[in-house]
């Protein structure tokens, strides 16, 4: 096709590929980060004795982060620029990625839920500059395939997180089951924690350091500073300019359910599998089913991974509503699979929804920013807000899932009606994209 590689990277001659390639690397920075933290819920259940519910205040704090920074960010970026709103957010994320180190010397549960909340404000500053940034960075025509080019690369650091989480925490946690671990007096339960706790913040450790090289690299280039021309501030009117805007305001609600979506899937894919293979059918320990169900998540960020290159194909030849559209439906279908089958094709069809769910984020981003011009600098805080979805959604789905049985069914699995309805919400703008030619 003509000039394919220019209307992707390029603008008015401009070559933007090393800004391109710096910025893409930190949606790779970010996808660690979210899913080497989806395991940690069932792990801090464990290392501290505590619920499900409890246990799902780690995507609270983290996804709460997103939330309060997202706007504060908008205008750090709209008074400077997309390079330094690049920057600290990556000196927020390493900062607080370093700050497991004293949230483990208290041994406490707290301090690490400030070191998550913490570490998101980063990821909040760098997914509202890099989003818009990518968008920016060649024409308007092409900035949705764009983006979905540039988010391809997240699951790929969604991989290493998962992969990171499986071989290096979960594996190398103590051994004990939860029901073990209740029976335990408090000096032998203090001596596991510790050790667990050891384990656990290594990965955090050295993903900071790595975060501050990055930083130093991206201080060190040049980047393009398209978008950063108008440094005035003028937040009210343009929030209100924005959110009359029915694509935007559609937009912000169906991502906030499909980030909702995401987060529930990949987190509690670990109680539902290892609910499963505990089972008589398995008949596995606690331990060797946690493992064996992140295994399972590996391969449906794989699926996804692969599902969103393939997508971003076909964004060539059919339109991104529609994609959506069909995709959040054959979502809906596998997660009602999830729901009523209690055996291995449960399982299979909770995977299957990676595939269904690859595209979603980008695509749902694109559409509703598409034609804000500078604008999109707060427009994009206000989808990046929407991951409060990720915040608000897995408690609800935890206080489900601790009822342990809801009519003939294990609440494990009758907890994916939340996810459910998220792709309905998402059918529905989807449909609305086609209908209303957005």
């Amino acid at each position: 096709m003509k000039h394919t590689k220019q209307s992707i990277i390029s603008k008015d001659g401009v070559s933007y590929l090393i800004p391109f390639i710096l910025i893409t690397s930190c949606f790779a920075l970010w996808g660690f980060a979210n899913d080497i933290t989806n395991p940690m819920v069932k792990a801090f259940s464990k290392i501290f004795r505590m619920s499900a519910t409890d246990g799902a205040l780690v995507q609270v704090a983290f996804y709460g982060g997103y939330f309060a920074m997202a706007f504060p960010a908008a205008i750090f970026i709209r008074k400077y620029s997309y390079k330094a709103g690049v920057l600290l957010g990556l000196g927020m994320y390493a900062f607080g990625a370093c700050l497991f180190f004293p949230a483990k010397m208290t041994g406490e549960y707290y301090p690490f839920l400030i070191a998550y909340f913490i570490l998101t404000c980063g990821l909040s500053f760098l997914e509202t500059s890099c989003n818009p940034y990518i968008l920016s960075m060649g024409t308007e025509e092409t900035a949705t395939r764009r983006l979905n080019l540039a988010q391809s690369f997240n699951p790929m650091g969604s991989l290493l997180g998962m992969y990171v989480a499986m071989q290096f925490i979960q594996a190398k946690l103590h051994p004990m089951c939860t029901e073990e671990r209740s029976l335990l007096n408090d000096s032998e339960f203090q001596a596991i924690k510790e050790s667990d706790l050891t384990v656990l913040i290594a990965p955090y450790l050295i993903i900071g350091l790595i975060i501050l090289a990055m930083l130093i690299v991206i201080r060190l280039v040049k980047m393009p500073k398209n978008g950063d021309q108008n440094h005035k501030i003028d937040f009210f009117p343009t929030l209100k300019r924005i959110f009359m805007e029915t694509r935007y305001r559609e937009g912000v609600i169906a991502q906030f359910f499909y980030v909702g979506a995401q987060i529930m899937c990949w987190t509690f894919i670990i109680q539902y599998g290892t609910h499963l293979f505990m089972s008589p059918d398995f008949g596995m320990d606690e331990k060797s089913a946690e493992v064996l169900s992140q295994q399972y998540n590996i391969i449906a960020m794989v699926i996804f991974c692969v599902s969103r290159f393939i997508c971003t194909f076909i964004l060539r030849y059919l339109n991104a509503g529609k994609l959506l559209m069909i995709l959040a439906i054959f979502g809906g279908l596998f997660t009602l699979g999830t729901i009523f089958l209690q055996n291995i094709f449960g399982l299979y069809c909770l995977v299957a929804i990676s595939a269904c769910m690859s595209l979603m984020f980008p695509t749902i981003y694109g559409i509703a920013l598409k034609g804000m011009g500078d604008d999109a600098k707060f427009g994009a805080a206000g989808l990046i807000m929407a991951i409060l979805g990720g915040s608000i959604l897995p408690p609800l789905q935890a206080s489900i899932i601790d009822m342990k049985e809801i009519g003939w069914l294990p609440a494990v699995n009758v907890s994916f009606i939340l996810p459910f309805i998220c792709f309905l919400v998402i059918i529905g703008y989807g449909y609305r994209t086609v209908k209303r030619n957005w």
